[in-house]
């Protein structure tokens, strides 16, 4: 496969081309599980744990604020065209920069692309797209990636960007366990045949490396750059940080060095509100022009304003996911159970009553990952073969079914209550027992204690914890596992996909869980902004398209 990029630089835009040569220009990826949140040597715990914590604090500040209506301020206004800054309002704030030792989805979300980069990146689809590397090759067998870089790149300090920088970057994320490095999974060597040529071989096929290497596990740093990680960076993207005050803000400025093309606004900032109250003043006073998330019924002053504001909600992977303990001995280990429960759900009511922005999965994979098919179809909402399945299965009314929901507090309390009130529906009595995350992670990820979980699984590629047995859902299907495995070693993207598909429709109808909703981000921004990425943008925010049109200069 030859995948190109101009000379316009890597912003990850879906307009990249991409030529064929090894059908595998759409490489996906299966993210490590909650289950290693132990530290790793050399290392942080692993990503997919703090990715949850990341959405539970994102949880929390929806929660616990209260948006108001308002009248809106007068526009601010330039002189004419483009505004030179535009800032943006966003809830989870990094504490630093160091990037490879700094567990949470807040530095990925501002860094990368904006001022780190890798040999390849994501685009809004979630595909992936040339970035420092203009093209690429992968043998027949699919050992061996050859990575040709575009030319004259060069790093914020003025330093050149060669071959050499990426196998430093990649021996030293292996030799050192920075974050992410278990994503490099199968990883023989890496190598420079020159200046322009990066060869990364494996021991064994692995379909989602190019997928891994979008994200820290491909980021590219300056061998011979001296700072201070935690407080400065030193990349090759189109932003360099001019000024970072922890927990609070982050100003981006244009890299005078970039290799590509400019950014269109040159300084970009980035403010962390805690308090939704004070993130809405921002936006309605134009202290920023972004907001982002905001919950799609908080949003609706803002949509209520057209002529001001626009509210959009962007495609994300996130899965409400409701877990059920298959567990032998348990009641959710019979399947007719287990069905009753998918068929009691009204989705349409859940997703109703969270402003309507979310879209219902029928299965573990979302529209924006490889595999995807829907699968909403298979346990449509019905009452009465919910009550027949558990008449079936020994529950009636008389004789109701006993079950527990155990989540984390951060959810809210709403849907526990919209479930209990649905299963009730069938004959099933449901304790909805609200705790603290430290409390789930213990009783439910750790000890396999419950019936009923609720979690937010937010990340990408992550299907490979149904093919895991010992994960806490208790789920085994060997075919499951055995078309996993193969297509992690397929080099073939369309079978790969065919692979995928197939596992997941097998989950979806042993109701190994059920998929509540694909939680979709909310934005709200001045009507003068465009190029701000809706989607995935709590993961990745590019930001090199940005641009903000003060309304008096329209």
């Amino acid at each position: 496969m030859t995948a190109t990029n101009g000379a316009n630089g890597a912003h990850g835009e879906s307009g990249a081309t991409e030529g064929h040569t090894n059908q595998q220009d759409t490489a996906f990826s299966t993210d490590a599980s909650l289950q290693a949140h132990a530290k790793r040597p050399g290392g942080g715990p692993r990503r997919s744990i703090w990715a949850i914590v990341a959405v539970i604090v994102i949880a929390v500040a929806l929660i616990v604020g209260l948006w108001h209506p308002w009248a809106r301020k007068a526009d601010q206004t330039q002189s004419s065209g483009a505004a030179d800054t535009v800032a943006i309002g966003l809830k989870l704030a990094p504490t630093n920069l160091d990037i490879r030792n700094t567990a949470g989805s807040a530095l990925d979300q501002v860094l990368i692309g904006n001022v780190y980069e890798g040999l390849v990146a994501r685009n809004s689809e979630n595909k992936v797209v040339p970035a420092l590397a203009k093209s690429w090759d992968v043998s027949a067998d699919g050992l061996k990636y050859t990575f040709h870089l575009n030319t004259g790149l060069t790093f914020s300090n003025g330093d050149p960007l060669t071959a050499e920088d990426v196998v430093w970057s990649i021996n030293e994320l292996e030799s050192k366990q920075y974050h992410d490095a278990d994503a490099l999974k199968n990883f023989k060597s890496v190598s420079a045949p020159n200046s322009d040529t990066v060869v990364i071989e494996l021991i064994k096929p692995y379909a989602n490396l190019l997928w891994a290497l979008t994200g820290r596990a491909g980021l590219v740093f300056d061998k011979d750059a001296k700072y201070v990680a935690k407080t400065q960076a030193v990349g090759s993207g189109p932003y360099v940080v001019a000024q970072f005050t922890p927990n609070s803000s982050i100003t981006l400025k244009a890299n005078p060095e970039y290799w590509g093309a400019q950014p269109k606004t040159p300084t970009v900032v980035v403010k962390y509100f805690a308090d939704d109250n004070a993130a809405v003043n921002a936006l309605k006073s134009n202290e920023v022009q972004v907001l982002a998330p905001i919950t799609a019924s908080l949003a609706k002053p803002f949509e209520d304003d057209p002529a001001h504001y626009t509210v959009e909600a962007g495609d994300g992977t996130d899965k409400y996911v409701l877990g059920m303990n298959t567990a032998a001995g348990k009641p959710t280990g019979d399947k007719r159970v287990r069905e009753a429960i998918r068929y009691a759900i009204d989705h349409d009511q859940l997703i109703a009553a969270r402003g309507g922005a979310d879209k219902a999965l029928g299965g573990p994979i979302p529209s924006l990952d490889p595999g995807y098919e829907d699968l909403t179809g298979l346990y449509p909402h019905d009452v009465e073969k919910a009550k027949a399945l558990l008449t079936e299965a020994g529950y009636t009314k008389e004789h109701p079914l006993k079950l527990t929901l155990t989540y984390a507090n951060t959810y809210g309390t709403d849907i526990g209550d919209q479930l209990r009130s649905q299963l009730k529906a069938v004959n099933i009595d449901l304790k909805v027992n609200v705790v603290e995350f430290s409390t789930w992670l213990q009783d439910v990820y750790t000890d396999k204690d419950y019936d009923l979980s609720l979690v937010d699984h937010n990340e990408s590629h992550d299907f490979t914890q149904w093919s895991n047995a010992d994960y806490y859902y208790n789920y085994n299907n060997p075919k499951v596992a055995e078309l996993t495995d193969e297509a992690l070693g397929s080099t073939d993207d369309a079978k790969r996909d065919e692979l995928l598909a197939q596992a997941a429709r097998i989950v979806s109808q042993d109701a190994a869980a059920d998929w509540l909703f694909n939680y979709r981000v909310t934005t709200a921004m001045d009507k003068g902004v465009s190029g701000f990425p809706v989607n995935m943008n709590q993961t990745l925010m590019p930001l090199a398209e940005l641009s903000y049109t003060p309304a008096a200069t329209k």
